[in-house]
């Protein structure tokens, strides 16, 4: 696992510094990637953070930064954007302005509304396919939403690698929260990851990602096997999704419950949608759960 406070050379064009803000949900800290020498591209800032961005550009000291991508609106991600920017006045590139899969329901709160960026306005958003360059580096924007609907990773060809943010991380599966985040979004871009072709992935926290076709394709496994799980417990009763927590996630640290919620509500949410669940009322955090061809029998509860 990366440690933060110092600038490491992770391959021959990629440098790599980790915030201070250690956690359950960043691992060691938010990693910030610096692309190329002497005329870089600096990717994931990082939060707003004095010392992080005051460690960066002394070790960038001589060299200029030509580009700041950013590959989504999280507060341990975007905001230090804004703070380089201000610094060496390079453009900020990458993902857009924050925004939800969906409109709230009534009455409901979004369970990470406080993670959210709602400040980012990059100079330039970046599209599926387009691309930044510099001397000898090229970063190719790839549209992978589902931890927030504006995710972006980054291809970059010159080191056969790919730079996936939270979509992505070997240390822990992401989290998908609704209704920022969306599962069925974020399994289509597993599946679209699954198609390319790049030796590792640079996440957003945590080590590096090798043999990364196999790894996604764990990671898919995975969510249909919690699916799996979800829908047994629908089928023996449990119509919360605090009891389906309680059951399928065993032993998990206390202070990872409230993402567990957000995770299973994200594949109830997904499974109302494709017919196989259904619910009181619209599909919400504290709504009551059916099998959809048992629901009728609830009536006498």
């Amino acid at each position: 696992m990366p440690e933060p406070g110092r600038l490491d050379t992770v391959a021959p064009l990629i440098r790599r510094r980790v915030a201070g803000n250690r956690g359950p949900f960043t691992a060691t800290g938010t990693c910030t990637y610096v692309v190329g020498h002497g005329r870089v591209a600096v990717i994931d800032p990082g939060p707003d953070e004095a010392a992080h961005l005051e460690g960066l550009l002394a070790d960038l000291s001589g060299e200029t930064v030509e580009a700041i991508l950013v590959t989504h609106t999280h507060k341990d991600h975007s905001p230090g954007a804004r703070r380089l920017k201000a610094a060496t006045g390079a453009p900020i590139l990458g993902c857009g302005p924050h925004r939800a899969a969906r409109p709230l329901g009534e009455g409901e709160i979004p369970a990470l509304d406080a993670s959210a960026d709602r400040e980012h306005h990059p100079d330039r958003e970046l599209r599926e396919g387009e691309s930044v360059t510099g001397p000898g580096w090229t970063l190719t924007a790839i549209e992978t939403p589902g931890h927030t609907m504006n995710h972006l990773a980054f291809a970059f060809p010159e080191a056969d690698a790919l730079f996936s943010g939270d979509h992505v991380m070997a240390w822990s599966t992401t989290v998908v929260a609704p209704p920022d985040g969306q599962m069925r979004a974020y399994m289509e871009s597993l599946d679209k990851l699954r198609g390319r072709g790049e030796a590792v992935y640079w996440p957003g926290h945590g080590g590096p990602v090798r043999e990364p076709a196999r790894f996604v394709r764990g990671l898919a496994g995975h969510r249909r096997q919690r699916e799996a799980g979800i829908r047994a417990r629908l089928a023996a009763g449990d119509e919360h999704v605090a009891a389906i927590v309680a059951a399928v996630y065993q032993g998990l640290d206390p202070r990872l419950r409230g993402a567990a919620a957000l995770s299973v509500f994200a594949h109830l949410e997904d499974l109302v949608s494709r017919g196989l669940v259904d619910c009181e009322g619209p599909p919400l955090l504290h709504s009551r759960y059916f099998v959809a061809s048992a629901r009728l029998d609830t009536s006498s509860r």
